[in-house]
């Protein structure tokens, strides 16, 4: 499945709403103590006020004093040099939802209140029952089986990466099942205010906590990198609120509305004691996040069957590059579909791998492709630069020379599909458009530059048409069988002065692969 459509998919699962019963009973409120403290200053716009004496020739402030609790949890944030920079998620929409009973005779409420009870006492978060908890379980079982199903498929890749990174930090290892709250497990997921990857992660925060931002690389799309940086930032949220479950909550709409909800509440430090004093948006932050887990840790129970993503983390492996390179080159010189390498590498914004002096930037390959590379890394990168060399310097003849063809993306369109039918690279729509990333929407135009031997027009017929190869005189012909092993690049290997996209033109090739047997056309 291609992980681009699970956002759209995913985004509609988690429109839940604010209103939920609360049955759990108010915690011991926290008292100020009058006069104690001296507030200097408080962040999120709450009133500075300062200890007077108890003669003060004015209107006492000593009932404006502020809750110390929390102020003192906004003095450790301070520290941090961080204001409360929201978390957007995907599913802003909640604040509209209304709920209803759900019937789900497979879930009785007996049965849910037992599982709860016995999920509860293996996790840190305070895991309790609820009408309103009950209704979002049943909503998600009866209306979303299907796409909760494809998550569970793609969480085979991303968990164990999860569980190693958030186990280094003492995090809750539960607390994976947040990346699927934020991101429907999509690495290069973005909302409308800019929050990034899986984690969602908005610049500044991003930039705080380590993850680098370029033209080419943006690292809140890396798996592992953002997740070390969520789990560094979690485990400072627990440290400053000491409750995984304010911790989330502070993750999803910045510490400052927490400490906000707890001064309103008027000092209440449950999460549920809190939820009607949150920003909406939040208030449905942890009932989605203990959903997603109860489903996830009894999906068994509940007849999901256990599916695999096609990917395994653990049959991955990095390569540092010593060069720039793009992944439609990759995905050439070792026969690799390109969506398999951009799903492997999405914190390269434009599939391209830039290398840069003093900094590292690694290449995820499946493991039967590591050897492949590593055994032919300098003729690889010796290609890569002869293709450079005849690529940029003649470019404004190149373009003089091809012809320019306007596709019309259609519904299932991927730019991996359209490169495919015009022979050309996904790089190269990317920078013929303007394109900084890979999603696209149906009826969207694109300039295709093909050359000048392709057959192509602005017509319907025509967009869908395919490279027409140039004759080539017989004079000049020499043919190669393909034998076991061979590929486009191995084969122009053996030819002076040959290229892949040579190969490619004479033969009318779109793809990379090669049947064994073939008789292919070589033209000196």
């Amino acid at each position: 499945m291609n992980p681009r459509h699970l956002i759209i998919s995913f985004a509609l699962l988690f429109c839940i709403g604010p209103c939920f019963s609360q049955t759990v009973q108010p915690e011991k409120q926290v008292k100020s103590k009058t006069n104690q403290t001296k507030i200097d200053s408080i962040i999120d716009g709450s009133i500075a006020v300062k200890a007077i004496e108890p003669n003060a020739d004015s209107l006492s402030l000593k009932k404006l004093e502020d809750h110390q609790v929390a102020s003192a949890y906004d003095e450790k944030w301070l520290e941090e040099l961080y204001s409360n920079t929201l978390f957007d998620t995907i599913y802003e929409s909640i604040t509209d939802i209304k709920f209803e009973e759900i019937d789900l005779p497979e879930l009785s409420t007996d049965t849910l209140k037992a599982r709860l009870h016995k999920l509860s006492a293996k996790t840190p978060f305070n895991i309790e029952y609820n009408p309103g908890l009950e209704s979002v379980i049943k909503s998600y079982l009866k209306n979303r089986k299907s796409t909760l199903q494809r998550l569970m498929a793609l969480s085979e890749y991303y968990f164990p990466l999860f569980e190693k990174e958030l186990d280094n930090m003492d995090v809750p290892l539960e607390v994976k099942y947040l990346a699927i709250v934020e991101s429907a497990l999509k690495p290069r997921a973005k909302s409308r205010v800019g929050a990034t990857g899986l984690w969602q992660f908005m610049y500044p925060t991003g930039k705080m906590y380590g993850l680098n931002v370029t033209s080419y690389v943006d690292e809140r799309s890396d798996p592992i990198k953002s997740t070390i940086a969520a789990s560094k930032y979690l485990a400072k949220l627990y440290e400053i609120f000491g409750d995984w479950d304010l911790a989330l909550a502070a993750y999803n709409s910045g510490p400052g509305n927490v400490s906000k909800a707890i001064r309103r509440s008027g000092g209440y430090q449950n999460y549920w004691n809190l939820r009607p004093h949150l920003p909406r948006e939040t208030a449905g932050y942890l009932p989605a996040f203990l959903a997603t887990m109860y489903i996830f840790e009894y999906a068994e129970q509940h007849g999901f069957k256990k599916a695999s993503s096609g990917y395994r983390y653990m049959e991955t492996d990095t390569i540092h590059v010593k060069q720039t390179i793009s992944l439609d080159q990759v995905a050439e010189l070792m026969d690799l579909p390109i969506e398999e390498l951009q799903f492997l590498n999405p914190s390269y914004k434009l599939d391209i791998i830039p290398f840069v002096e003093g900094e590292e930037h690694t290449l995820r390959l499946p493991r039967h492709a590591i050897g492949k590379f590593v055994a032919n890394e300098n003729e690889i990168y010796a290609h890569v630069q002869a293709e450079l060399d005849k690529r940029e310097k003649p470019m404004p003849q190149l373009f003089e020379e091809e012809t320019r063809t306007t596709y019309k993306v259609r519904s299932g369109d991927y730019l991996g599909k359209i490169a495919r039918k015009y022979g050309v690279r996904v790089s190269d729509i990317k920078k013929w458009n303007g394109l900084r990333i890979n999603n696209l929407n149906v009826g969207q135009r694109l300039k295709i530059y093909s050359k000048s031997n392709t057959s192509a027009s602005n017509s319907t017929q025509k967009e869908a048409s395919s490279t027409v190869p140039t004759a080539v005189a017989s004079t000049n012909v020499k043919t190669y069988k393909v034998r076991q092993g061979d590929s486009l690049w191995s084969i122009s290997q053996k030819f002076s002065g040959v290229s892949v996209d040579d190969i490619k033109k004479w033969n009318d090739i779109s793809g990379t692969n090669l049947k064994v047997g073939t008789t292919l056309k070589i033209s000196k």
